[in-house]
C-alpha cells in the first residue's frame, strides 16, 4: 500500500471510541492486563517455533518484550487498541521475559528488556527478519502510523523541537483554526518524503518558537489523497507550498525555499505576494568570453583551435554554477590574447547530448583538454581562474587517476541520489559524509571516516555513509540536504535529518 494512502487512512481512525474484542463493553482505561495477554489481537508467544512461524506467515509484526508481567502495563493496553486498528495490516506480539518460558525465548533472540530502563523493549520485525528497534513515541498515532508504514519517515509532530508548530492531521481541523483563531496563521503543506520539506522544518520551527503567542505556525501532511481537494482549493502543486491566512482568509504565498527563521519572521510581520522569478539567462546568451559550442560547431571549432581546454557542464548543476565565474574571468585573459596558449570552451552536455555521450561523460563539470582534434587529458582538478591559466601555460599530463573510495574495500556505504532516501531509512543513526574527491578537505576527512565506519561496524543501529556530490545528479540532492562546502556531515535518525556534525574530524570525534 502506498505511504500517500496508508497516512491518508490514519486520521480516520477512531481513539476512543474503538469497539473492543469480546464485546465485553470495557474502555481501553479499564482493560486489564489479563484481557490484553489472551487478545487474539495480541499474540502471546513463548517458544520459539511459535516465534518463527509467526515471522515466516507475518511480514509486519511488532514484538514488545517485557521484564516482568507488571512492566509493560501501560503500554499493552496502548497495544491492544493499535491491535484492533491494525488488524489485517499488522501483528502485535507480547513475550514476557520473567517467566521461564519467555525467559528461553528471549535469551535465544539475544533481547533484554531488563537494559530497558522501563523494563520495555519494542523490535520490529519485517519479512521475517529483524527491521529495526521502536524508539518513536509510544502513542496510539506514532505505532499506527509506523505500523502502516515501518520505513518511512517519523511524524513531524514526534520532533520535541517542533512543539510550537500546530499540527493539521485533517480538513475539518484546518476548517475549525482558520474559523476560530484571531491571529495570523502561516501554513506549511507539505510531504513526509520531501527533501525540501524536510530542509525547511527546522527553519520553520524556530520561527513558530520565535513568533509564538503572536502568530500561528502550522504545518499539514497533505500529500495523502484525501486532501486532493484541499490541494486545489489551496493550489498545492509541489512541496513545501506556503500560505498565509488572516482572519481566516488566504491572502499570500511564500516562496523563499532557503529562508532562515529569521526571513520568515521578517516576512510575516510585512507579508507581500511573491516577486516574479527572474528567469536565469542562459551562459551562451550571456556576455561571456567563453567560446560556446554545439554539436555543429564542435569539430570545426577544434579544427581552428589547436589547443582548446572545453568544459562540459549542465545548467542545473551547483559546482558548474560555482566554477561559471572563475572560468569567465580565465576566458577573458586567453581567449583575446593572441598569444594565448591555449583557448575556452563549452559545451551544455544536457542539450548537445551527442557530444557528452561521445566523450563518456561521467558528471558535471568535466574538463578536457583537447590537441590539435585529439581528446588528450580529462583535468579534475582545474576549479579556479588561476588554476586554469598557469595550467594551459605549462600542459601536463595529470597524475594517474587513484582509485575512487567507493572503488577501495571499507564499512562506508555510497549512495547516489536515486537511492539516499531508502537506504537510510533501514539505520537509526547514520552519519553521512558529502564531499567532492578533488576537494584537500574531504580527502583528509576521508580515512578518518573510513576509519571510525570500521570501528562501529557490528552495531546494527550506526552506519557511515558517503554521496560524492560531483556526480550525475547528487549535486541537486546535496544542495537540498543543506551542503553549501565539503566536507558536509549530517547525522540522520532513520533518514530523517537530525543535525549537523561539527566535532572533529577523527576516528574518535565527538
Amino acid at each position: 500500500m502506498a505511504p500517500c494512502r496508508l497516512k491518508a487512512s490514519l486520521n480516520k481512525i477512531p481513539v476512543k471510541s474503538a469497539a473492543l474484542p469480546f464485546n465485553l463493553g470495557l474502555s481501553l482505561n479499564a482493560l486489564s492486563l489479563e484481557a490484553a495477554q489472551f487478545s487474539p489481537l495480541t499474540e502471546r508467544i513463548t517458544d520459539h517455533k511459535d516465534f518463527r512461524k509467526l515471522l515466516r506467515t507475518r511480514t509486519n509484526v511488532l514484538v514488545i518484550y517485557t521484564k516482568t508481567d507488571k512492566c509493560g502495563e501501560a503500554q499493552l493496553k496502548l497495544l491492544s487498541e493499535v491491535a484492533l486498528a491494525m488488524k489485517g495490516l499488522g501483528t502485535i506480539a507480547w513475550v514476557n521475559c520473567g517467566d521461564s518460558d519467555g525467559r528461553k525465548l528471549c535469551k535465544k533472540m539475544k533481547v533484554e528488556p531488563s537494559s530497558e530502563s522501563t523494563g520495555v523493549k519494542m523490535l520490529h520485525y519485517k519479512d521475517g527478519t529483524f527491521h529495526i528497534e521502536y524508539t518513536r513515541p509510544v502513542t496510539f498515532k506514532s505505532l499506527v502510523a509506523f505500523l502502516m508504514d515501518p520505513t518511512g519517515d517519523p511524524l513531524w509532530e514526534e520532533n520535541p523541537e517542533a512543539k510550537d508548530i500546530t499540527h493539521i492531521g485533517t480538513e475539518e481541523d484546518l476548517r475549525q483554526l482558520l474559523k476560530k483563531e484571531e491571529r495570523p496563521i502561516f501554513i506549511m503543506f507539505y510531504a513526509p518524503w520531501c527533501p525540501v520539506c524536510k530542509q525547511m522544518q527546522p527553519v520553520f520551527q524556530q520561527a513558530a518558537t520565535n513568533t509564538r503567542g503572536t502568530y500561528v505556525l502550522a504545518g499539514m501532511n497533505v500529500h495523502p489523497a484525501e486532501f486532493d481537494g484541499l490541494k486545489q482549493e489551496y493550489n498545492i502543486k509541489a512541496y513545501p507550498t506556503f500560505c498565509y491566512f488572516e482572519k481566516g482568509k488566504f491572502l499570500y504565498n511564500y516562496e523563499n525555499y532557503d529562508a532562515t527563521a529569521k526571513d520568515i519572521v521578517d516576512w510575516m510581520k510585512s507579508p507581500l505576494p511573491p516577486q516574479p522569478e527572474v528567469p536565469e539567462v542562459p551562459w551562451p546568451e550571456t556576455d561571456s568570453a567563453v567560446h560556446h559550442l554545439t554539436n555543429d560547431t564542435f569539430d570545426t571549432f577544434l579544427d581552428e583551435h589547436p589547443f582548446a581546454l572545453v568544459m562540459f557542464y549542465a545548467p542545473w548543476c551547483g559546482h558548474c554554477k560555482k566554477m561559471k565565474p572563475e572560468y569567465d574571468e580565465a576566458a577573458k585573459l586567453l581567449n583575446k590574447d593572441n598569444d594565448s596558449p591555449g583557448v575556452l570552451a563549452a559545451v551544455d552536455a544536457t542539450v548537445h547530448r551527442a557530444l557528452g555521450e561521445r566523450y563518456n561523460i561521467p558528471g558535471f563539470p568535466t574538463l578536457k583538454y583537447f590537441e590539435n582534434g585529439e581528446d588528450k587529458y580529462t583535468l579534475a582538478d582545474l576549479r579556479t581562474k588561476d588554476e586554469i591559466t598557469e595550467w594551459l601555460d605549462n600542459p601536463q599530463a595529470p597524475p594517474p587517476p587513484e582509485p575512487s573510495w567507493e572503488d577501495k574495500p571499507s564499512s562506508v556505504i555510497h549512495l547516489r541520489a536515486e537511492n539516499f532516501h531508502e537506504a537510510l531509512k533501514k539505520k537509526k543513526h547514520t552519519l553521512v559524509m558529502f564531499y567532492a574527491p578533488w576537494c584537500p578537505h574531504s580527502k583528509e576527512a576521508i580515512p578518518h571516516f573510513t576509519a571510525a565506519a570500521e570501528v562501529l561496524k557490528e552495531d546494527r543501529k550506526v552506519s557511515f555513509a558517503a554521496v560524492d556530490c560531483t556526480e550525475g545528479h547528487n549535486s541537486d540532492m546535496c544542495g537540498q540536504e543543506g551542503v553549501e562546502a565539503y566536507p558536509t556531515f549530517n547525522c540522520y535518525n532513520y533518514g530523517k535529518f537530525a543535525e549537523k556534525y561539527s566535532g572533529e574530524r577523527r576516528v574518535s570525534g565527538k
